[in-house]
């Protein structure tokens, strides 16, 4: 994995165990969250197939009318940052 991508992943670690730690998240986002995080680590296929299995998960909850704002844009920064990891 380059490390570019290497430094990505870390920093969207960062993030979505924020949202999943966070009692305030309603527990369906939480648990995308997670979900994506499992994406990301334990998935199957290259980096930049388990980064788009996120971003597909992640997408479906960002639309969600119970996501507070600025979960929200959280989410949208994670997806931002997924769409640069290549293999």
């Amino acid at each position: 994995m380059a490390e570019d991508n290497k430094q990505a992943i870390t920093q969207i670690d960062f993030m979505l165990k924020k949202i999943s730690e966070n009692n305030t998240v309603p527990r369906n986002i939480r648990k995308c969250a997670d979900e994506a995080l499992n994406d990301l680590h334990k998935g199957k296929g290259t980096a930049a197939v388990r980064a788009s299995n996120a971003i597909s998960r992640l997408e479906d909850v960002s639309v969600d009318p119970n996501c507070p704002v600025h979960v929200r844009t959280q989410i949208y920064r994670i997806v931002s940052q997924l769409e640069t990891i290549r293999d």
